[in-house]
């Protein structure tokens, strides 16, 4: 979703900025810019960049920060490495904030809950299926592709409300019957596109995806 700086008062604002700059800078220290030396993944970049602030700009609501749209997190995360996929998100909160779809003011929170949580979070579910799951190709489209995506969105957006209620945006009880409950068919949206979209990638172009290894789910499977 994508908060509008008048539900947070001026220090909200400040304390979002002062996270903000210093994800920013380790981004711009450790992502893996040589991976943009080859023209094919510096267009999958800027493709992906492109494509998030499309899907971040049509959106619906009813009251003011509560919106349903797309996220590509988890999809970002698996094509790009997590770094990459910040800074590709970083640019698409750029783009729909020069559109006028959002208020300057509000970029660094709509940065920390749009952009660095939901791609902490889809990272950690990636190592995690790494780690104590078996290699195998369905796995890793089936539990990482489809059910994480899912799971990232709902995060996110249980992740957002939290901040609102803690801010008093919004009371608990219109968050409960306003917004939650749709989380789940966003989730279902979410997984349904962005499982698709890796499979494809996967079987037709693997080298667009960054997470994936034809040795490790694939070779003697």
């Amino acid at each position: 979703m994508n908060l509008p700086a008048s539900l947070f008062g001026m220090a909200w604002h400040g304390v979002s900025l002062a996270l903000a700059v210093p994800v920013l800078y380790q981004v711009w220290r450790r992502a893996s810019w040589a991976r943009l030396k080859d023209p094919a993944q510096l267009n999958l970049l800027l493709g992906f960049a492109v494509a998030l602030a499309l899907a971040w700009s049509m959106r619906a609501g009813v009251r003011p920060g509560l919106n349903l749209h797309l996220l590509g997190t988890m999809l970002a995360v698996l094509c790009l490495g997590p770094r990459l996929a910040l800074f590709a998100m970083a640019l698409a909160l750029t783009a729909i904030t020069l559109a006028g779809a959002q208020d300057w003011q509000a970029w660094p929170l709509n940065f920390l809950l749009m952009a660095f949580a939901p791609v902490v979070f889809a990272h950690g579910i990636q190592r995690y299926v790494e780690r104590h799951l078996p290699e195998h190709f369905f796995v890793f489209i089936f539990v990482v592709g489809f059910a994480g995506s899912a799971v990232t969105v709902v995060f996110h957006g249980v992740l957002a409300c939290a901040v609102m209620v803690f801010a008093g945006a919004y009371e608990p009880g219109v968050l409960v019957d306003d917004y939650l409950p749709y989380l789940l068919l966003m989730g279902f949206s979410e997984a349904w596109l962005s499982g698709t979209l890796v499979t494809l990638m996967v079987v037709y172009r693997p080298e667009w995806v960054a997470a994936f290894d034809d040795r490790r789910y694939l070779l003697n499977k």
